[in-house]
């Protein structure tokens, strides 16, 4: 088959049990949730006839196959989505239709001229003297204070500024200016504050880095104001009956929608200007069910948790937002504007419910004959090259590709891991623990995720095409292989739970109390391979290269 030529499809996989909402004429349909002016009379149409021109495509022309392309340029308009992608039909049965999905997802990407970058990879360096910033023990105790969640503000990522937000175990939030100084230079001042009294599992900004947004687990969700008040909270939100574990801001209303997700299975969508408002305005409870009945009679145990432990805005679907669950590897992706019955009630008392609109057919965790389902700990949407992929990162030490529009898997097809072209892992990565997070860089051609042992880092090349990635498991070429095999970072202890990417640098944190930054440094990164007794006292780098 021509890669010039994407051959024909059927349309998406939806779900049987769907619900088709009327559509809302004026705000009084949509009670619960503030809507401006310009979109209260917009109608939300059957998932079945939402538009196939809004999975968003990186346009390909055959013509610029042999331009460079900058894989450092993330940015994208609205002209640059291409016309839909038809999918082909393979056959009817089961292998099939997941061929189909496995295929279709990065068909636009199959084309893309990407360029070798572990090397580049590899040159990720750190000082031990300039790039190590370290939690002292509180209240003279000897346990350490660990980090537990980071995020670099937009502005970082857009590499205006390198401010990177820290939460830690006692509910503090250190704001660290983590721009590149000399070994001699002091570490800048930081601001903290503390906005909960327990331990924060993620911390999230908002678009224009006025507000930061806490998840604790004192069952809470603290906003704070940076500007001028410096972590001044000014709207806490209670409702969930565990602890919050994850935050999402909706980038279409900066500052207004925030939603959050919990160990009790329940999503709950806050409208920030809402004065008064001490209930969210869409509550979602048992996101994550499977409907199985809890267990067997006389079991002491009971079932496992099924909480929610990922949120993130579509991005291709404007009120779109997709949830990944601790029990299995199946993603779902809720309409804001389905309302459930409660809604038709009027009555202000009631919290609405929005409807699951698409769901994931399969289960990459369950391999070949594994019948145990893994559950996800992180998503990481790509941009730049990788738009329109989700990388999950799962308890059973893989990171596995999504298509962004439809949620199918890409990975998961094959019997053996080792042959899979769309999950990523390596031979000591170990991630079964709801604490390791995984991140995409700003460009979107890097990956990184952390480790739940040795103090590991790990990063891998999500650009690679289709091709590349068939060829690999097909001849087993070592130089292509190379290029998707991971690069571990070795220089914290313990485990290394949250990481982020800011414009040319990394961060994460471990539980020996310390945040790291990583820099590619191609001169220091030879030294350190040269000389490693020399180097190994002031720098770490990348091992087993």
């Amino acid at each position: 088959m021509s890669p010039s030529s994407p051959p024909s499809s059927p349309s998406r996989p939806v779900l049987n049990n769907r619900t088709n909402a009327e559509a809302q004429e004026n705000t009084d349909r949509y009670p619960n949730i503030s809507i401006p002016a310009s979109q209260d009379r917009k109608r939300a149409p059957a998932a079945d006839s939402w538009p196939q021109s809004s999975r968003k495509r990186v346009r390909l022309d055959k013509s610029d196959e042999s331009e460079h392309i900058d894989v450092n340029d993330a940015s994208e308009s609205e002209d640059d989505v291409a016309a839909p992608v038809r999918r082909p039909n393979w056959g009817a049965n089961v292998f099939g239709m997941r061929s189909a999905g496995m295929r279709a997802g990065a068909w636009s990407l199959a084309r893309l001229p990407a360029l070798p970058s572990r090397s580049i990879l590899q040159s990720f360096v750190s000082s031990d003297r300039s790039d190590v910033f370290q939690w002292q023990p509180v209240d003279n105790q000897l346990r350490v204070n660990l980090p537990y969640a980071c995020a670099y503000s937009h502005s970082a990522k857009d590499g205006q500024d390198s401010l990177l937000a820290v939460s830690t175990e006692q509910g503090a939030v250190h704001i660290l200016n983590t721009a590149k100084r000399q070994e001699w230079d002091v570490e800048p001042q930081r601001s903290t504050f503390n906005p909960h009294g327990n331990a924060i599992f993620d911390i999230q900004w908002s678009r224009s880095d006025e507000l930061l947004a806490t998840a604790a687990a004192d069952q809470s969700v603290a906003v704070s104001q940076l500007a001028p008040h410096s972590g001044q909270v000014v709207r806490s939100l209670q409702h969930h009956t565990s602890t919050v574990k994850c935050l999402a801001w909706d980038p279409n209303s900066d500052g207004s929608i925030l939603c959050s997700g919990s160990r009790d299975g329940t999503i709950c969508v806050w409208d920030l200007r809402e004065a008064d408002r001490t209930k969210p305005s869409i509550q979602i409870s048992k996101a994550h069910d499977t409907g199985k009945p809890p267990g067997r009679k006389g079991k002491l145990c009971g079932p496992p948790a099924r909480g929610v432990t990922s949120l993130l805005f579509s991005g291709t679907h404007e009120y779109g937002l997709i949830s990944a669950g601790s029990y299995d590897g199946i993603l779902r992706e809720w309409d804001l504007r389905y309302l459930g019955v409660k809604k038709r009630t009027r009555d202000p008392s009631k919290i609405a419910a929005a409807k699951c609109t698409y769901i994931s057919s399969a289960d990459p965790t369950t391999y070949g004959d594994t019948r145990r389902a893994r559950g996800i700990s992180s998503l990481a949407p790509g941009a730049g090259p990788s738009r329109g992929l989700l990388f999950a990162l799962a308890n059973d030490s893989r990171v596995h590709t999504y298509d962004r529009g439809s949620l199918e898997p890409l990975s998961g097809h094959t019997r053996e891991p080792a042959s899979d072209a769309w999950a990523y892992g390596h031979e000591g990565m170990r991630t079964n623990s709801f604490y390791v997070r995984a991140a995409v860089s700003p460009c979107g051609r890097w990956l990184a995720n952390g480790g739940a042992e040795k103090g590991s880092v790990f990063l891998f090349d999500v650009a690679c095409s289709e091709r590349e990635r068939m060829r690999a498991v097909r001849t087993g070429d070592p130089g292509v292989s190379a290029r998707m095999k991971g690069v571990e970072l070795r220089g914290q202890k313990g485990e290394v739970g949250a990481v982020d990417w800011a414009q040319d640098m990394l961060a994460t944190c471990a539980d020996d109390g310390t945040v790291r930054i990583w820099r590619p440094d191609l001169d220091v990164s030879r030294r350190c391979e040269s000389e490693p007794e020399e180097m190994k006292w002031n720098w770490s780098w990348a091992v087993g290269r």
